[in-house]
Protein backbone atom coordinates (compact mmCIF):
# COMPACT_ATOMS: atom_id res chain seq x y z
CA UNK A 1 0.00 0.00 0.00
CA UNK A 2 1.24 3.29 -0.50
CA UNK A 3 0.05 6.83 0.27
CA UNK A 4 1.10 10.27 -1.83
CA UNK A 5 0.65 13.15 1.50
CA UNK A 6 1.79 15.90 2.92
CA UNK A 7 0.42 18.26 -0.15
CA UNK A 8 -1.84 20.16 -1.62
CA UNK A 9 -4.25 17.71 -3.90
CA UNK A 10 -6.00 18.93 -7.12
CA UNK A 11 -8.42 15.82 -7.35
CA UNK A 12 -10.56 16.70 -10.94
CA UNK A 13 -13.07 15.32 -9.25
CA UNK A 14 -16.20 17.85 -9.19
CA UNK A 15 -17.48 16.70 -5.58
CA UNK A 16 -13.97 17.44 -3.91
CA UNK A 17 -11.93 19.38 -6.13
CA UNK A 18 -9.32 19.93 -3.89
CA UNK A 19 -7.30 19.14 -0.63
CA UNK A 20 -5.14 21.95 0.84
CA UNK A 21 -2.84 19.05 3.03
CA UNK A 22 -4.24 16.25 1.10
CA UNK A 23 -3.02 12.55 0.61
CA UNK A 24 -4.04 10.03 -1.94
CA UNK A 25 -4.02 6.45 -1.20
CA UNK A 26 -3.31 3.70 -3.66
CA UNK A 27 -3.66 -0.48 -3.49
CA UNK A 28 -2.21 -2.08 -6.05
CA UNK A 29 -3.31 -0.77 -9.62
CA UNK A 30 -6.49 1.17 -7.55
CA UNK A 31 -6.71 4.29 -5.46
CA UNK A 32 -8.50 3.30 -2.36
CA UNK A 33 -8.61 7.16 -0.52
CA UNK A 34 -8.30 10.22 -0.67
CA UNK A 35 -8.54 12.52 2.22
CA UNK A 36 -6.64 14.88 4.83
CA UNK A 37 -2.41 13.61 4.87
CA UNK A 38 -2.88 12.75 8.92
CA UNK A 39 -6.57 11.12 8.73
CA UNK A 40 -5.18 8.73 5.55
CA UNK A 41 -1.79 8.06 7.52
CA UNK A 42 -3.95 7.16 10.46
CA UNK A 43 -6.33 5.03 9.00
CA UNK A 44 -2.92 3.00 6.79
CA UNK A 45 -0.74 2.97 9.53
CA UNK A 46 1.45 -0.19 7.47
CA UNK A 47 1.76 1.71 4.07
CA UNK A 48 5.08 3.49 2.22
CA UNK A 49 4.72 6.52 2.71
CA UNK A 50 5.96 9.56 -0.48
CA UNK A 51 6.27 12.92 1.42
CA UNK A 52 4.82 15.25 -0.85
CA UNK A 53 6.71 18.36 0.87
CA UNK A 54 4.16 20.91 -0.09
CA UNK A 55 3.71 20.75 -3.23
CA UNK A 56 0.91 19.80 -5.86
CA UNK A 57 0.02 16.30 -6.00
CA UNK A 58 -2.45 16.00 -8.89
CA UNK A 59 -3.71 12.88 -11.87
CA UNK A 60 -1.13 11.50 -14.38
CA UNK A 61 -1.66 13.41 -17.59
CA UNK A 62 -2.83 12.08 -20.62
CA UNK A 63 -1.85 12.78 -24.10
CA UNK A 64 -3.55 11.60 -27.16
CA UNK A 65 -1.70 11.54 -29.91
CA UNK A 66 1.85 11.22 -30.65
CA UNK A 67 4.59 9.53 -32.26
CA UNK A 68 7.25 7.36 -30.81
CA UNK A 69 8.84 6.68 -34.25
CA UNK A 70 10.07 10.32 -33.48
CA UNK A 71 11.90 10.49 -30.83
CA UNK A 72 15.66 10.00 -31.97
CA UNK A 73 15.45 13.29 -33.97
CA UNK A 74 16.20 16.02 -31.12
CA UNK A 75 18.91 17.86 -32.57
CA UNK A 76 18.86 16.33 -36.21
CA UNK A 77 19.26 17.77 -39.29
CA UNK A 78 19.11 16.16 -42.78
CA UNK A 79 21.45 17.70 -44.94
CA UNK A 80 19.80 19.36 -47.90
CA UNK A 81 16.50 19.44 -46.40
CA UNK A 82 14.83 22.70 -46.89
CA UNK A 83 11.06 21.93 -46.54
CA UNK A 84 8.63 25.14 -47.81
CA UNK A 85 5.56 23.33 -47.32
CA UNK A 86 3.88 20.69 -45.32
CA UNK A 87 3.98 17.88 -47.48
CA UNK A 88 7.94 18.62 -47.71
CA UNK A 89 7.96 18.50 -44.47
CA UNK A 90 6.53 14.98 -44.16
CA UNK A 91 8.98 14.16 -47.43
CA UNK A 92 11.70 15.10 -46.13
CA UNK A 93 11.70 14.81 -42.33
CA UNK A 94 9.43 12.47 -41.28
CA UNK A 95 9.17 9.90 -44.40
CA UNK A 96 12.86 9.60 -44.71
CA UNK A 97 13.39 8.67 -40.65
CA UNK A 98 10.88 6.47 -40.71
CA UNK A 99 12.08 4.96 -43.62
CA UNK A 100 15.28 4.05 -42.10
CA UNK A 101 13.40 2.84 -38.52
CA UNK A 102 14.63 -0.99 -37.96
CA UNK A 103 12.88 -3.08 -34.80
CA UNK A 104 15.84 -1.37 -32.38
CA UNK A 105 15.41 1.84 -33.91
CA UNK A 106 12.01 1.85 -32.59
CA UNK A 107 12.89 0.27 -29.12
CA UNK A 108 15.16 2.75 -29.01
CA UNK A 109 12.62 5.56 -29.89
CA UNK A 110 10.09 4.41 -27.34
CA UNK A 111 12.42 4.28 -24.58
CA UNK A 112 13.32 7.68 -25.11
CA UNK A 113 10.09 8.76 -25.40
CA UNK A 114 8.34 7.50 -22.61
CA UNK A 115 11.27 8.27 -20.24
CA UNK A 116 10.70 11.65 -20.88
CA UNK A 117 6.84 11.49 -20.87
CA UNK A 118 7.58 10.06 -17.22
CA UNK A 119 9.37 12.87 -16.40
CA UNK A 120 6.98 15.20 -17.62
CA UNK A 121 3.84 13.45 -15.85
CA UNK A 122 2.59 12.08 -18.26
CA UNK A 123 0.99 8.60 -17.38
CA UNK A 124 -0.98 7.50 -20.42
CA UNK A 125 0.12 7.71 -23.86
CA UNK A 126 -2.10 7.25 -27.31
CA UNK A 127 1.25 6.42 -30.03
CA UNK A 128 0.55 6.91 -33.75
CA UNK A 129 4.02 4.41 -35.10
CA UNK A 130 5.56 4.58 -38.23
CA UNK A 131 8.37 2.41 -39.14
CA UNK A 132 8.57 1.80 -43.02
CA UNK A 133 11.98 0.42 -42.44
CA UNK A 134 11.27 -2.82 -40.70
CA UNK A 135 7.36 -3.10 -40.12
CA UNK A 136 6.24 -6.46 -38.55
CA UNK A 137 7.18 -6.53 -34.98
CA UNK A 138 7.62 -2.93 -34.65
CA UNK A 139 4.22 -2.50 -32.32
CA UNK A 140 5.25 -5.20 -30.68
CA UNK A 141 8.24 -3.93 -29.85
CA UNK A 142 7.11 -0.71 -28.41
CA UNK A 143 4.57 -2.77 -26.53
CA UNK A 144 7.53 -4.69 -24.71
CA UNK A 145 9.42 -1.11 -23.89
CA UNK A 146 6.21 -0.04 -22.23
CA UNK A 147 5.87 -2.64 -20.43
CA UNK A 148 9.39 -2.75 -18.81
CA UNK A 149 9.49 0.87 -18.01
CA UNK A 150 5.73 1.11 -16.64
CA UNK A 151 3.87 3.45 -19.18
CA UNK A 152 0.17 3.00 -20.39
CA UNK A 153 -0.05 3.20 -23.84
CA UNK A 154 -2.64 2.39 -26.52
CA UNK A 155 -0.86 1.70 -29.58
CA UNK A 156 -1.38 1.65 -33.48
CA UNK A 157 0.67 1.80 -36.84
CA UNK A 158 0.07 4.02 -39.72
CA UNK A 159 -1.25 2.29 -42.82
CA UNK A 160 -0.05 4.28 -45.76
CA UNK A 161 0.16 3.58 -49.59
CA UNK A 162 3.45 6.20 -49.73
CA UNK A 163 6.11 3.23 -49.86
CA UNK A 164 3.50 0.50 -52.02
CA UNK A 165 1.63 -2.23 -51.86
CA UNK A 166 4.03 -4.79 -50.58
CA UNK A 167 4.72 -1.95 -47.19
CA UNK A 168 1.05 -1.18 -47.29
CA UNK A 169 0.35 -4.81 -46.62
CA UNK A 170 2.80 -5.25 -44.09
CA UNK A 171 1.05 -1.59 -42.02
CA UNK A 172 -2.25 -3.23 -42.19
CA UNK A 173 -1.16 -6.60 -40.79
CA UNK A 174 1.01 -5.41 -38.30
CA UNK A 175 -2.27 -3.37 -36.96
CA UNK A 176 -4.86 -6.79 -37.15
CA UNK A 177 -2.06 -8.36 -35.07
CA UNK A 178 -1.50 -6.62 -32.53
CA UNK A 179 -5.14 -5.89 -32.29
CA UNK A 180 -5.73 -9.30 -32.07
CA UNK A 181 -2.92 -10.11 -29.34
CA UNK A 182 -4.56 -7.08 -27.51
CA UNK A 183 -7.80 -8.22 -27.41
CA UNK A 184 -6.84 -11.48 -26.02
CA UNK A 185 -4.36 -10.54 -23.54
CA UNK A 186 -6.96 -8.01 -22.03
CA UNK A 187 -3.48 -6.23 -20.58
CA UNK A 188 -5.10 -2.77 -18.55
CA UNK A 189 -1.91 -1.38 -19.68
CA UNK A 190 -1.62 -1.91 -23.22
CA UNK A 191 -3.93 -1.70 -25.86
CA UNK A 192 -4.92 -0.95 -29.56
CA UNK A 193 -6.21 0.80 -32.23
CA UNK A 194 -5.97 0.39 -35.89
CA UNK A 195 -3.78 3.64 -37.91
CA UNK A 196 -3.71 5.33 -40.38
CA UNK A 197 -1.62 7.98 -42.18
CA UNK A 198 -3.63 11.08 -44.20
CA UNK A 199 -6.20 10.05 -46.25
CA UNK A 200 -4.00 11.60 -49.02
CA UNK A 201 -1.50 8.88 -48.92
CA UNK A 202 -4.51 5.51 -48.57
CA UNK A 203 -7.04 5.04 -51.30
CA UNK A 204 -10.32 3.45 -51.23
CA UNK A 205 -9.73 0.03 -51.48
CA UNK A 206 -7.11 0.40 -48.63
CA UNK A 207 -9.94 1.58 -46.20
CA UNK A 208 -11.90 -1.63 -47.20
CA UNK A 209 -8.65 -3.75 -46.59
CA UNK A 210 -8.05 -2.13 -42.97
CA UNK A 211 -11.92 -2.37 -42.08
CA UNK A 212 -11.84 -5.96 -43.39
CA UNK A 213 -8.89 -6.76 -41.50
CA UNK A 214 -10.00 -4.66 -38.01
CA UNK A 215 -13.01 -6.92 -38.26
CA UNK A 216 -14.82 -4.22 -35.52
CA UNK A 217 -12.36 -5.08 -33.25
CA UNK A 218 -11.33 -1.62 -32.12
CA UNK A 219 -11.03 2.34 -33.45
CA UNK A 220 -9.32 3.66 -35.73
CA UNK A 221 -6.64 6.63 -35.19
CA UNK A 222 -6.06 8.42 -38.08
CA UNK A 223 -4.75 11.79 -39.20
CA UNK A 224 -7.80 14.62 -40.91
CA UNK A 225 -7.37 17.32 -42.53
CA UNK A 226 -4.12 18.39 -41.12
CA UNK A 227 -2.66 19.98 -44.89
CA UNK A 228 -4.95 21.21 -47.36
CA UNK A 229 -3.44 18.10 -49.58
CA UNK A 230 -6.29 15.72 -47.63
CA UNK A 231 -9.13 18.55 -49.01
CA UNK A 232 -7.03 18.57 -52.31
CA UNK A 233 -7.06 14.76 -53.11
CA UNK A 234 -10.69 14.27 -51.47
CA UNK A 235 -12.32 16.53 -53.75
CA UNK A 236 -9.84 15.98 -56.68
CA UNK A 237 -10.28 12.10 -56.86
CA UNK A 238 -13.25 11.15 -55.13
CA UNK A 239 -15.63 14.17 -55.29
CA UNK A 240 -16.61 14.72 -51.64
CA UNK A 241 -14.52 16.38 -48.54
CA UNK A 242 -11.95 14.27 -45.97
CA UNK A 243 -14.31 13.47 -43.68
CA UNK A 244 -17.50 12.41 -45.99
CA UNK A 245 -14.73 10.11 -47.58
CA UNK A 246 -14.25 8.52 -43.36
CA UNK A 247 -18.13 8.10 -43.20
CA UNK A 248 -18.78 6.66 -46.83
CA UNK A 249 -15.54 3.86 -45.76
CA UNK A 250 -16.76 2.90 -42.31
CA UNK A 251 -14.03 4.56 -40.50
CA UNK A 252 -16.16 6.97 -38.10
CA UNK A 253 -17.66 5.99 -34.76
CA UNK A 254 -17.40 6.30 -30.91
CA UNK A 255 -14.00 4.61 -30.26
CA UNK A 256 -12.32 6.65 -33.92
CA UNK A 257 -10.12 9.41 -33.04
CA UNK A 258 -9.26 11.88 -35.82
CA UNK A 259 -5.61 13.75 -35.44
CA UNK A 260 -5.80 17.22 -35.92
CA UNK A 261 -8.74 18.53 -38.55
CA UNK A 262 -7.60 21.94 -39.21
CA UNK A 263 -9.34 22.42 -42.58
CA UNK A 264 -12.67 20.67 -41.69
CA UNK A 265 -16.08 22.36 -42.99
CA UNK A 266 -18.90 22.64 -40.63
CA UNK A 267 -20.92 20.25 -42.57
CA UNK A 268 -17.92 17.60 -41.83
CA UNK A 269 -18.17 18.83 -38.13
CA UNK A 270 -21.65 17.80 -37.85
CA UNK A 271 -20.55 14.47 -39.64
CA UNK A 272 -18.01 13.91 -36.29
CA UNK A 273 -21.06 14.70 -34.00
CA UNK A 274 -23.82 12.84 -35.04
CA UNK A 275 -21.07 9.69 -35.40
CA UNK A 276 -19.58 10.07 -31.86
CA UNK A 277 -16.53 10.54 -33.35
CA UNK A 278 -13.89 12.31 -31.21
CA UNK A 279 -10.77 14.37 -32.16
CA UNK A 280 -7.58 15.34 -31.08
CA UNK A 281 -5.71 18.57 -31.70
CA UNK A 282 -1.74 19.39 -31.44
CA UNK A 283 -1.48 23.04 -31.42
CA UNK A 284 2.96 23.31 -31.42
CA UNK A 285 2.93 20.54 -33.93
CA UNK A 286 0.41 22.63 -35.81
CA UNK A 287 1.77 25.74 -35.51
CA UNK A 288 5.86 24.15 -36.43
CA UNK A 289 4.14 22.82 -39.66
CA UNK A 290 2.54 26.14 -40.31
CA UNK A 291 -0.45 24.41 -41.51
CA UNK A 292 -3.42 26.25 -39.58
CA UNK A 293 -5.36 26.60 -36.68
CA UNK A 294 -8.11 23.89 -35.92
CA UNK A 295 -11.36 24.84 -35.63
CA UNK A 296 -11.57 23.64 -31.87
CA UNK A 297 -13.96 26.36 -30.31
CA UNK A 298 -16.70 25.53 -32.70
CA UNK A 299 -16.03 22.15 -32.89
CA UNK A 300 -16.59 21.95 -29.13
CA UNK A 301 -19.38 24.14 -29.46
CA UNK A 302 -21.29 21.28 -31.30
CA UNK A 303 -20.66 18.84 -28.53
CA UNK A 304 -17.45 17.44 -30.41
CA UNK A 305 -15.13 15.87 -28.18
CA UNK A 306 -11.88 17.45 -28.78
CA UNK A 307 -9.06 15.69 -26.77
CA UNK A 308 -5.42 17.33 -26.45
CA UNK A 309 -2.15 15.74 -27.74
CA UNK A 310 1.14 17.00 -28.97
CA UNK A 311 2.16 14.95 -32.08
CA UNK A 312 5.59 14.54 -30.32
CA UNK A 313 6.40 18.08 -31.14
CA UNK A 314 6.74 17.90 -27.02
CA UNK A 315 6.01 15.55 -24.44
CA UNK A 316 4.72 18.48 -22.27
CA UNK A 317 1.22 18.58 -21.69
CA UNK A 318 1.06 21.62 -19.79
CA UNK A 319 3.10 23.37 -22.16
CA UNK A 320 0.29 22.57 -25.08
CA UNK A 321 -2.10 24.01 -22.89
CA UNK A 322 -0.34 27.07 -22.93
CA UNK A 323 0.50 26.91 -26.57
CA UNK A 324 -3.21 26.13 -27.28
CA UNK A 325 -4.13 29.07 -25.64
CA UNK A 326 -2.57 31.61 -27.67
CA UNK A 327 -3.31 30.02 -30.86
CA UNK A 328 -7.00 30.18 -30.49
CA UNK A 329 -6.68 33.80 -28.78
CA UNK A 330 -4.46 34.27 -31.44
CA UNK A 331 -6.67 33.04 -34.61
CA UNK A 332 -10.03 34.58 -33.06
CA UNK A 333 -8.22 37.82 -32.23
CA UNK A 334 -10.00 37.98 -28.63
CA UNK A 335 -8.29 37.72 -25.47
CA UNK A 336 -11.17 36.34 -23.27
CA UNK A 337 -11.58 32.94 -25.45
CA UNK A 338 -10.41 29.36 -25.33
CA UNK A 339 -9.54 29.23 -21.32
CA UNK A 340 -12.87 26.93 -20.97
CA UNK A 341 -11.95 24.86 -23.69
CA UNK A 342 -8.32 24.60 -23.15
CA UNK A 343 -8.78 22.99 -19.40
CA UNK A 344 -11.85 20.68 -20.76
CA UNK A 345 -9.57 18.92 -23.10
CA UNK A 346 -6.98 17.98 -21.01
CA UNK A 347 -8.94 16.88 -18.23
CA UNK A 348 -12.09 16.10 -19.22
CA UNK A 349 -11.91 15.17 -22.71
CA UNK A 350 -8.65 13.34 -22.41
CA UNK A 351 -9.50 11.30 -19.91
CA UNK A 352 -12.86 10.18 -21.45
CA UNK A 353 -10.87 9.14 -24.79
CA UNK A 354 -8.58 7.31 -22.53
CA UNK A 355 -11.17 5.83 -20.36
CA UNK A 356 -13.11 4.01 -23.46
CA UNK A 357 -9.85 2.14 -24.34
CA UNK A 358 -8.27 1.45 -20.70
CA UNK A 359 -11.88 0.97 -19.03
CA UNK A 360 -10.81 2.71 -15.60
CA UNK A 361 -11.15 6.07 -14.53
CA UNK A 362 -8.49 7.74 -15.82
CA UNK A 363 -7.25 11.25 -14.83
CA UNK A 364 -8.86 11.72 -11.81
CA UNK A 365 -8.16 11.34 -7.65
CA UNK A 366 -11.03 9.37 -6.23
CA UNK A 367 -11.57 6.03 -5.01
CA UNK A 368 -11.69 3.62 -7.52
CA UNK A 369 -9.72 5.18 -10.01
CA UNK A 370 -6.32 4.45 -12.02
CA UNK A 371 -3.20 4.83 -9.30
CA UNK A 372 -2.05 7.15 -11.76
CA UNK A 373 -0.49 10.53 -9.43
CA UNK A 374 2.32 13.31 -10.10
CA UNK A 375 3.64 15.61 -7.30
CA UNK A 376 4.35 18.57 -8.81
CA UNK A 377 7.35 21.02 -7.24
CA UNK A 378 5.26 23.70 -7.41
CA UNK A 379 5.07 26.23 -4.21
CA UNK A 380 3.62 29.56 -5.12
CA UNK A 381 4.39 33.02 -4.82
CA UNK A 382 0.63 34.21 -5.01
CA UNK A 383 -2.69 32.63 -3.26
CA UNK A 384 -3.27 28.89 -4.60
CA UNK A 385 -6.44 26.69 -4.30
CA UNK A 386 -9.36 25.48 -6.02
CA UNK A 387 -10.37 28.73 -7.33
CA UNK A 388 -7.61 29.47 -9.56
CA UNK A 389 -5.85 26.12 -10.12
CA UNK A 390 -6.29 26.43 -14.10
CA UNK A 391 -4.46 29.58 -13.94
CA UNK A 392 -1.42 28.34 -12.38
CA UNK A 393 -1.71 25.38 -14.61
CA UNK A 394 -1.72 27.71 -17.50
CA UNK A 395 0.94 30.37 -16.53
CA UNK A 396 2.72 28.89 -13.66
CA UNK A 397 3.30 25.30 -14.17
CA UNK A 398 5.59 23.02 -17.07
CA UNK A 399 6.06 19.80 -17.52
CA UNK A 400 9.64 19.45 -15.89
CA UNK A 401 7.81 20.86 -12.06
CA UNK A 402 6.91 16.80 -12.01
CA UNK A 403 8.92 15.32 -9.52
CA UNK A 404 7.34 12.02 -8.42
CA UNK A 405 5.61 9.43 -11.43
CA UNK A 406 3.55 6.98 -10.15
CA UNK A 407 1.51 4.50 -12.99
CA UNK A 408 -0.48 1.96 -11.99
CA UNK A 409 0.43 1.73 -8.54
CA UNK A 410 4.32 1.40 -9.59
CA UNK A 411 6.41 4.27 -8.29
CA UNK A 412 8.71 5.11 -11.56
CA UNK A 413 10.22 8.46 -10.95
CA UNK A 414 10.87 9.90 -7.54
CA UNK A 415 12.55 12.97 -6.56
CA UNK A 416 13.59 13.05 -9.93
CA UNK A 417 15.31 9.95 -10.31
CA UNK A 418 14.00 6.75 -12.17
CA UNK A 419 13.36 3.61 -9.82
CA UNK A 420 14.55 0.89 -10.71
CA UNK A 421 14.93 1.59 -14.58
CA UNK A 422 18.48 2.00 -15.47
CA UNK A 423 18.56 5.53 -17.60
CA UNK A 424 22.54 5.60 -18.05
CA UNK A 425 22.16 2.09 -19.57
CA UNK A 426 19.34 2.91 -21.50
CA UNK A 427 20.36 6.54 -22.55
CA UNK A 428 23.89 4.67 -23.60
CA UNK A 429 22.39 2.01 -25.92
CA UNK A 430 19.89 4.66 -27.20
CA UNK A 431 22.91 6.78 -28.36
CA UNK A 432 23.97 3.96 -30.57
CA UNK A 433 20.74 3.59 -32.46
CA UNK A 434 19.97 7.19 -32.91
CA UNK A 435 23.99 7.50 -34.31
CA UNK A 436 23.32 4.50 -36.50
CA UNK A 437 19.93 6.54 -37.85
CA UNK A 438 21.66 9.37 -38.19
CA UNK A 439 24.40 8.29 -40.00
CA UNK A 440 21.89 6.53 -42.86
CA UNK A 441 20.03 9.11 -43.05
CA UNK A 442 23.22 11.61 -43.68
CA UNK A 443 25.36 8.76 -44.89
CA UNK A 444 28.34 9.64 -42.63
CA UNK A 445 28.99 8.52 -39.30
CA UNK A 446 28.10 10.23 -36.04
Amino acid sequence: MLIIGNGQVITRDPERPYLKDGAVVAEGARIVAVGDTGAMKAAYPGAQFIDARGNVIMPGLINAHTHIYSGLARGLAIEGNNPTNFLEVLEGMWWAIDRKLTLDGTRASAYATILDCIRNGVTTIFDHHASFGEIPGSLFAIRDVAQELGMRACLCYEVSERDGAEKTKQSIEENAEFARWAKKADDPMIKAMFGGHALFTISDQTFERMVEANDGMTGFHIHVAEGMNDVYDSLRNYGCRPVNRLLYNGILGERTLLGHCIHVSPAEMDIIKETGTMVVNNPESNMGNAVGCAPVLQMMKKGITVGMGTDAYTHDMLESMKVFLIIQRHNAALPNVAWGEDVTMQFINNRTIAEKYFGVPLGILREGAAADVIVMEYKPFTPFSDQNIDGHMLFGMNGRNCVTTVINGRVLYRDRRFVDIDEGRINAWTLEQSKALWGALNNREY
